[in-house]
């Protein structure tokens, strides 16, 4: 392997990985220029970095037990796909970004099929909150994992895992060519006009689990406050499915797409209602109050109850050990609450200004003004690639 024209292959699962995926592709084509090979899976933002795709992110896109559970036969066929790929390919390394299930699933293919590839994990599972043997099993897997949480590597050392403590690319959220007033005036609404960003997550279960209460959530809130305009920046995963649900509402909605329309979006708004994940911090850097929301199927959620060991969902909440801002999970769920803990934030500006400053509190903690993610992670890839790391001696 020649470190001047390495293959490498990028895994990601579901939209935040596709960010993380790109800003890696970016990172490390800088460093290696043309020559360098990027193949893998991946969405659209990985796409526009040069990454090649082997087949549609959205096949292993999968979250909640049964989802999970009928999804195992075409997840396994894919991680299989991954895992010849990488050998066809002669792949030197290969980074599986987040995606725990599919992530698993290929590490423990390409050890059988590319035994000779270096394998890095890009974002810990969360074995703080839920099943702490995952530490142990990733260790026997990986040559290396880089993390996003500062508190996250002694979990992984004790295992003997070499772990890189990089940053949330959620952190470095670029705001600096958004203008909120020209975003207010392209969408006809109001310079007074109330802004409520909306948005219901980036998987299709997410989204028809949430888009009901949601609705009806909006529908009472806008009973008080009738001047109150709605924004729903649309994941592309789920984009036809969310504009065919919010075509029948009975109140205007100002969907938008790309990833500019949404940072405007964000920044012309006052007040959020979002599904729980990695855009509870993009807003919270946008400078956002927001009420937090999120439903699993049953049975996932009858199983989980069992596994979670923090009360905290939200990881800016997680930080500060509180409710920042409010989390309204499964039976809390519902329209009538979340329209309560909007209409109390619309209400006191004074309350939107405090919760803000708790936000701001924890994403400093969190991190927030350190190096960027990508190209830190870059630099762990490039000392691996010129053999400054021995490969895990044996898999499972």
């Amino acid at each position: 392997m020649s470190v001047e024209s390495p293959v490498i292959m990028l895994v990601a699962g579901e939209p935040s990985g596709d960010d993380r995926g790109a800003g890696l592709a970016h990172a490390l084509r800088s460093r290696l220029g043309a020559d360098l090979k990027l193949i893998g899976v991946g969405g659209p933002r990985m796409a526009e970095a040069g990454v090649t795709s082997l087949f549609d992110m959205s096949e292993i896109s999968v979250f909640g037990l049964l989802e999970g559970l009928l999804a195992i036969p075409r997840v396994r066929r894919r991680a299989l796909e991954v895992a010849r790929a990488a050998a066809r390919e002669g792949a030197d390394l290969v980074v599986l970004i987040d995606s725990w299930g599919f992530s698993w699933l290929a590490a423990r293919a390409l050890r059988r099929l590319a035994p000779g590839v270096r394998l890095v994990k890009y974002v810990a599972p969360q074995v703080w909150a839920t099943r702490p043997g995952r530490a142990r099993a990733l260790a026997g897997l990986v040559d290396h994992l880089l993390v996003i949480n500062s508190f996250e590597p002694p979990y992984f050392e004790a295992w003997g895992l070499p772990t890189t403590f990089v940053g949330n690319p959620a952190l470095h959220m670029d705001f600096s060519s958004c203008d909120p007033a020209a975003f207010r005036v392209r969408h006809g609404i109001g310079v007074q006009a109330p802004v409520l960003l909306v948005l219901p997550g980036s998987r299709p279960g997410e989204v028809d689990r949430l888009l009901g209460p949601f609705e009806d959530a909006i529908r009472r809130l806008k009973a008080d406050h009738p001047g109150l305009q709605v924004v729903l920046p649309v994941a592309d995963a789920v984009a036809d499915r969310v504009r065919a649900a919010v075509a029948g509402w009975p109140f205007r909605v100002h969907v938008v797409d790309g990833e500019q329309e949404k940072r405007e979006a964000m920044k012309a708004s006052d007040l959020a209602l979002a599904c729980s994940g990695t855009v509870t911090l993009e807003v919270a850097q946008a400078g956002v109050p927001m009420v937090v929301a999120y439903r699993l199927g049953a049975v996932t959620y009858f199983v989980a109850k069992f596994l979670i060991r923090t009360p905290w969902v939200v990881l800016f909440n997680i930080a500060a050990r509180r409710f920042v801002a409010p989390e309204l999970i499964q039976e809390d769920c519902t329209g009538p609450r979340l329209a309560a803990q909007l209409d109390r934030r619309l209400r006191d500006p004074a309350f939107r200004r405090a919760q803000v400053a708790a936000q701001d509190a924890a994403l400093d903690k969190m991190g927030r003004g350190g190096p960027d993610p990508s190209e830190a992670a870059a630099q762990v890839i490039l000392k691996m690639l010129s053999g400054d790391q021995p490969r895990l001696s044996s898999g499972t």
